[in-house]
């Protein structure tokens, strides 16, 4: 299915040291903001106080985060527990007051607007908690990095795998500069949504890798130069992109808008992801193969044919 035709291919590569520019400075912004301001992080990583509530009658999430921000015990996550009688507080680590005397002081505050509340748990989550999550988090990163790195040089080529790679690091990177420039809250829906991001870049880069391979053993291509190969390509694959991204950016957009407070995280990560994840894939993958030698040559290997015996 192609709704978006475009008939003349157009001259990506041609840009390609302006795009790769690009792409440099907005790495090392990115870089500079993580290094002056740091992430966020939320009470996964840094530890705090977990409290389950439930209500006789239906809760009202923005009514309780209002009062829970008046008590001014700094950023707190109020989210529903699958019902609308269950809710779950996050409270960060307050200094002279520890867990018991946290969650009294806002069960206190809720009970006067419902009385109808009930405290059904509390958990303190330490430090050290929040380290191995850390540590945890980074090792699932580093893990996706080298799956992704293998299946690449596997089906593709090495030049490829490292393409794909430094792309798919420059989203992530990029990703983590938003939250750090912003401040925003960096939980464990932030890094599932990152995590989300690199494979839906890298599926992006295999389908215009795919499409590049192909047009290297096309005959009518063999008289095209490296950089119209990849044009050609990438302008192929455009109404496919348009369409895939297009939609899925539509659905992370309404999570973002509609999810409320409990997904604000992830859809914000998905949603910087997606079109940094296009610009990457087109305009950061592609330039780097001609930066790392893609030939025509090394992409088609010769195949052997047996001499058979003649009878």
């Amino acid at each position: 299915m192609e709704f978006f035709h475009v008939k003349r291919d157009i001259p990506f590569m041609s840009y390609g040291k302006l795009t790769t520019a690009i792409s440099l400075a907005t790495f090392v912004i990115a870089v500079f903001f993580l290094v002056a301001k740091g992430l966020n992080f939320g009470i996964e990583f840094t530890g705090g106080t977990v409290m389950e509530l439930r209500y006789q009658k239906a809760a009202d999430l923005s009514q309780i985060r209002q009062q829970v921000d008046g008590l001014k015990l700094g950023e707190t996550q109020v989210q529903s527990m699958g019902s609308t009688t269950d809710v779950m507080l996050r409270l960060p680590n307050i200094k002279n007051k520890n867990s018991a005397q946290l969650s009294a002081e806002v069960l206190e505050a809720l009970k006067q607007t419902r009385s109808d509340v009930e405290l059904r748990k509390v958990e303190f989550i330490g430090p050290s908690v929040g380290d191995e999550l850390f540590s945890h988090g980074l090792t699932a990163l580093a893990l996706v990095c080298v799956g992704i790195i293998a299946y690449l040089a596997l089906r593709f080529e090495w030049r490829f795998a490292v393409s794909a790679v430094i792309a798919n690091l420059h989203d992530v990177v990029i990703i983590l500069g938003f939250f750090a420039l912003f401040q925003w809250e960096f939980n464990l829906t932030v890094l599932a949504g990152i995590l989300a991001v690199l494979g839906y870049s890298v599926n992006e880069s295999v389908v215009v890798f795919d499409r590049i391979r192909e047009n290297f053993r096309k005959p009518t291509l063999r008289g095209k130069t490296v950089p119209e190969v990849i044009d050609n390509a990438i302008t192929s694959t455009m109404s496919r992109t348009i369409i895939t991204h297009g939609s899925t950016e539509f659905m992370v957009l309404s999570m973002l808008i509609f999810g409320g407070a409990a997904l604000h995280g992830f859809a914000m990560a998905l949603t910087i992801g997606i079109v940094f994840g296009i610009y990457s894939s087109v305009l950061v993958a592609s330039p780097l193969l001609l930066m790392f030698g893609v030939t025509r040559d090394n992409m088609i290997k010769p195949v052997k044919i047996k001499e058979e015996a003649v009878v």
